[in-house]
Formats: C-alpha cells, structure tokens, sequence
C-alpha cells in the first residue's frame, strides 16, 4: 500500500509535468488493463505489482485531470481597472491594509461567462469591512502571475486552484453595505465561521498586543498577517516558523488534549471506566473536536491535511490497531491528494509527509535499540526516563529537520543552522504553556472569562519571540545556497522513501541515492542570465560571479533572483522589511531614455525600453530584453521580447558547451 501511494504521487506530478492536450482516456484504458492483466498473473508476483503500481499511477493521473477541471474559472488577460461588486468572503488584515476575496464579483464590461469566481483585492482597513457584506468600488485587476523564476512558486497555480481570477488592488474610496445574497448552508456556515475568526482575532490582538498578541492569534485562527516581516524573519531563523501555520504540531497538540480532558473525565465515573469503552469514546469526541478547530482554522491545505492524518490515527484508536504506522500515514496521503491533488507539488504536502515517515522509522529503530529499562532504584529510575525525554525530543527534532532540509532548500534555496537548537527551546513552550492556554482561552471565550489567559498565553509567547530573536542573532543563523535542479530534489525523495517504507534490513541502501542527490545540489548549474517576466530588466551575472541588474525590476523579483544565486543580500532589510545593501546591484549597468545596457566578460545584454533602440542594440547586444515585440531581423543571438516572454514567462539563460550554439533557456511556463 505505501509504494502504491508513492505510484499514485508520482501519477499527480506525471499529470501537471505533461505539456499539451492529456491524454485520459488512454491512461484510464491502460489502468483497466493493467488492473485485469495483474488480477490474471497474480501469481507472477513481481509482474503484478508493477501492474497495480500502473493502476495506481493511473488513479492519481486521473484525480489530478478531474480536480484540474472542477477548479476551472474565467481569469482576466491583462491588466485593467475595473468598476466592481461582490459579497466579501475573507479578510486577511496586513497592518493598515487587508487582502479580501470578493466572491461572485460584478465586473464593468466584463460578461457573465467571462467574470471569474473570486478576485483577489488589496484595500486599506475600515471598521465596516466584514464579511458577508458587499463591497464596491474600482479596482485595478491583473492577471494572476506565473512563477519570477522557474521552479519557483507558482502564483497563478496556487490562484487557479482556489477559483481566483484576478488579482489587484482598490483604487480610491469604496463602500461597504450589508450583505443580501442568499447562499447555500456551506457557504453560509464557513462566513460566519470567518467573521467569529476574525472577531477573536482582535481580541486576541488587543487583549496581548505587539507582536506576541500577532503570533499568539496566528496559533489560534491561522490569521498572520498581522505578524510583521521582522517577526516572521527571526522565526525563520531559528527554525520554527512551523509553529505560526498551523498543521501537524497544532492539531496533534488540540486533539491530543481533547482526547486526554474527555477520557480523564469518562474515567472519574468507576462504571463508565469498567463498563464502557472510554478511550473509544475519546477517540470520537477528540474527532469533533479536532474537525472542529479545522473548521475554526480556516481549513487550509496544511490544517485540511494535518486534520486528515489525525483522523486516521484516531480511526485506528477505534480498530485496535498502531496509530503510528507507516500505513496510516499513507492512507492519510491518500485521502489528502484525493482531495487535493495540487497540494503534492507544494512545500507544505512535502515537508510534513516526509517528517511524519521519518519519525515513524526513527521510532522504529528506537524501540529496538533503545528499549525501556526498569531501574531497581526510584531515582535512577527517574534519572533513566527523564534522560530518555531529553534524548528522544533531540532526536526528532534532528530527524524531522533532516528529512525536511531537501524541501527547504529546493523551495527556499535556505537552511537553518541552528533549528535544533530553536526548536529544542521553544517547542516544550509552546507545548506546555502557549498551546493548552490557547485552548483554555478559547473554551472560556464565550463566557468572556478569557482576559486573564490571554495574558499568559502572551507572556508565554513573549518568551517564544525572545528565544527566537537569541537564536536568529547566531552567526550563520541562515545558510543560502543555490536553486538545484528537479534530478538533485527527486534522489533526495528516493532515498527519504527507501528510508522510511522497506523492511530494517534494506533501508541502508539509501545512502546512495542521497549522497548522489546532495552532490548534485551542492554543485548547481548557474544561469549567467536571468530574465524578468515583464521584460522590464534582467540580473546578469558579473565579473566577480554575483548577479547585477540591468534595467528596473520589482524588490520582489530582485529577492527571487538572489535567493536563486544562492546570495545573501536579500536577507538584509530595514525596519520596514526593505531590501538594503543592493546599491552595487543597481548601479553596475548604463542606462539612458532608450534603455539598459550590461556587460560581463563574455557578452552584451541589452533591455530595450524605447523599440526605437532596437536598430542599434540588435547589432551590439548578445541578448535583447524588451516588453515590447523585437524585428525579425535581429542580429542578437537569444531575442527575450515580448513574443518570448508570453511563450516562457520568467526565464533563466544557461551557457551551452558548445558556444556556437547559443544558450539554453529554461521558461516558467
């Protein structure tokens, strides 16, 4: 079953990997076959699991076909500015601002088969933005965009998927008046559940206030966007960001205290504890509870995936069987990307699965070389267990940051070097005191007794941002390095799964493909040219190896840029979150009314501004940048304008071997 799953996986990323028209109906036919021919040679053992593994390839190729379907919505083409109307369906404050979703908008020219589900609008806070009511104004729509670099996140996906279509800002002053569409009891349920997350929010917020009011509310409804850059700069440094999403950590933490406040109390009763089955009872009472603070959460991807997994191992409270197996986190696996297929190609999906597997395996070889001994002597007893707490709390959080480290690094193209150090600090913290307040809190919030727990929620928090300020000012808190490419991350896979899912005996065999797949990473290709998918500018890659610009780019895409080159810079910013120290990035190039002019050892890059530079700059420049459409005629060798940036989108410039055949370009798109 757990290879099945791994099959199953890899026909989700065959499907979204393949370009063009998919052919379904070929991959179904193929799987019918492959399920009646595996059936027939059962007893060619070897012969019929790969037969089933085709099945279940098969199985994920066609969810992710079906899901890909069911999420499709009308998106704008271009940029516009839009008379607008719709019915607010979430509010994510950020300081003075808010992100709202503008569900079933009203667009000025735009027709009803053309007008997408939701939009996405940046607009400044007002004590009358609430959900459920109707908003109206005009704004200014884009396009939901693509990836800045390729193989980095993929805006627009993660957009497509949740019914977006546009993406912008309000312009000018808006109204807000009370809400009149009728909605079906879901959709009416989950608004009201977001206005409640956002009225205890505030009250969190105001009743801890700073920044540890901001984290201590983002523990609870999953709301951080009051968090502020530096905050979220310093709990990534010290490796425990994990704890302001909340997924695993939070929902095994939540029901784990239902499960022990309902069977403590089943058990004060002596005939509910001879006569009844309190443990099962708890096990479905920690269920309702745990879909519970799902629901409150705002059940996101990584809180709908941690909430699916504790569900099974509570499920195997109910069947007698081990509620951590290797099988359960499969059937969990399962039953998420059945859901939500896309999820498999995000960080999250694959930081957390991996984690659990690896922890599972770790306690595996810790039950048999660590088994329990029972001391004669009460206080060596005490000394024995207490040292094993200590030793086994080290050992996942360094297991878990291992198997989570590939991820982190092809996604963030970063590694925290002192994460256990962060999380053997903090966690028995936030576990002992920021997450049961949190509960206690909320149990007491309608009777409106919660002032005084918020207050130690929030000194306990308090003490949760010092620790991690202390860690984050460690020298080479955070340790940058290069994109890799796709090869390097899928060795590293290999050898978590050949690690975790295989008997004992064979498990070493992983070292090889992790050793392979960490030198590939540590030695990347490096693109010499990197290519804004506006066309405004490009970053070149200069005489001394590091990257400069050439023409104007968004910080944003400057940030991306870097983190791909594995530099540093981007992580130096100024109070307002910034970037700083980039004056040598800016200032390498020449520049007039016409455009941008960059020069390395070895060629000319040219951003065009004006096409009436094309003339000249197409004879000199090895390669042309421009958002505006370059002659036929042009001399340059590779020509990135705007024919080119709607075919790749952002792209990277490689030097091939041979230099009389150009460059390889690898798009976004």
């Amino acid at each position: 079953m757990p290879w099945g799953v791994v099959a199953y996986g890899v026909g989700i990323v065959a499907f979204f990997a393949v370009p063009g028209p998919v052919p379904v109906a070929v991959v179904i036919v193929g799987a019918v076959a492959a399920g009646m021919a595996a059936a027939y040679l059962s007893e060619r053992w070897i012969v019929s699991l790969l037969l089933w593994g085709f099945v279940y390839f098969a199985v994920g190729f066609t969810v992710a076909h079906v899901r890909t379907g069911m999420c499709a919505t009308p998106a704008v083409s271009r940029i516009q500015t839009v008379t607008f109307s719709g019915t607010i369906a979430n509010i994510d404050r950020e300081g003075t601002y808010a992100r709202v979703i503008v569900s079933r908008p009203v667009l000025e020219g735009f027709a009803a088969d053309k007008t997408p589900e939701n939009i996405r609008l940046r607009v400044k806070v007002r004590d009358d933005l609430r959900i459920g009511a109707v908003i109206s104004g005009k704004a200014r729509l884009y396009p939901p965009s693509g990836p800045a670099i390729p193989g980095g996140y993929d805006f627009a996906r993660d957009a497509y998927f949740k019914r977006i279509g546009a993406t912008g800002r309000v312009q000018g002053e808006y109204t807000v008046r009370p809400g009149s569409a009728s909605f079906g009891w879901r959709t009416s349920l989950m608004l009201t559940i977001e206005n409640a997350r956002n009225v205890l929010t505030e009250r969190i917020v105001s009743g801890i206030g700073g920044q540890a009011g901001a984290v201590s509310a983002a523990l609870i409804t999953g709301k951080r966007g009051l968090i502020d850059d530096a905050t979220n700069a310093s709990l990534r440094a010290a490796g425990i960001y994990h704890i302001v999403s909340i997924s695993g950590l939070h929902m095994v933490l939540a029901a784990g205290i239902f499960f022990w406040l309902f069977r403590a109390t089943l058990a004060l009763s002596p005939y509910l504890a001879l006569a009844w089955p309190i443990k099962k009872i708890a096990a479905v009472l920690a269920m309702a509870g745990a879909t519970g603070y799902c629901l409150f959460a705002g059940s996101e991807v990584a809180t709908e995936r941690s909430l699916i997994m504790t569900l099974v191992m509570l499920g195997a409270v109910l069947a007698d069987r081990p509620v951590l197996s290797v099988r359960n986190v499969s059937i969990a696996a399962f039953l998420v990307l059945l859901r939500e297929p896309e999820a498999l190609l995000g960080p999250s999906f694959q930081m957390s699965f991996s984690a659990v597997l690896s922890l599972i395996a770790m306690a595996e070889l810790w039950q048999r070389h660590m088994p329990e001994r029972w001391e004669t002597i009460w206080i060596l007893r005490q000394l024995d267990t207490a040292w094993r707490v200590v030793l086994l709390s080290l050992a996942t959080t360094f297991v878990a940051g291992l198997a989570t480290a590939p991820f982190a690094a092809y996604h963030f193209q970063m590694l925290q070097s002192y994460g256990l150090i962060g999380n053997a600090l903090i966690l028995p913290l936030v576990s002992l005191v920021v997450m049961p307040s949190a509960l206690i809190g909320v149990l007491l919030y309608p009777f409106g007794l919660d002032g005084p727990v918020w207050m130690l929620m929030g000194m306990a928090t308090d003490w949760v941002l010092l620790l991690s300020d202390r860690v984050a000012e460690l020298p080479n808190a955070v340790i940058t390095m290069p994109q890799f490419g796709q090869t390097a991350l899928l060795l590293m896979v290999l050898a978590i799964l050949w690690a975790t899912l295989p008997s004992l005996s064979l498990r070493k065999y992983a070292l090889l493909p992790a050793l392979l797949g960490i030198f590939l990473a540590a030695t990347p290709e490096r693109f010499v040219v990197a290519v804004d998918r506006d066309g405004e500018g490009a970053a070149i890659r200069g005489r001394d190896g590091r990257l400069f610009l050439v023409g104007k780019a968004s910080e944003f895409q400057i940030e991306q840029w870097l983190r791909a080159d594995g530099d540093g810079r981007f992580l130096e910013t100024d109070r307002k979150g910034r970037l700083t120290g980039l004056d040598d990035f800016k200032t390498v190039s020449t520049c007039d009314t016409l455009g941008c002019v960059g020069r390395s050892e070895r060629f000319v890059v040219s951003v065009v501004k004006d096409p009436i530079a094309f003339d000249e700059d197409c004879r000199r420049a090895d390669i042309i940048v421009s958002r505006h459409y370059a002659p036929g005629n042009c001399a340059a060798r590779l020509v990135a304008d705007r024919a080119f940036l709607r075919a790749h989108g952002s792209a990277l410039v490689y030097l091939n071997d041979d230099k009389s055949a150009g460059y390889i370009v690898k798009g976004s798109r």
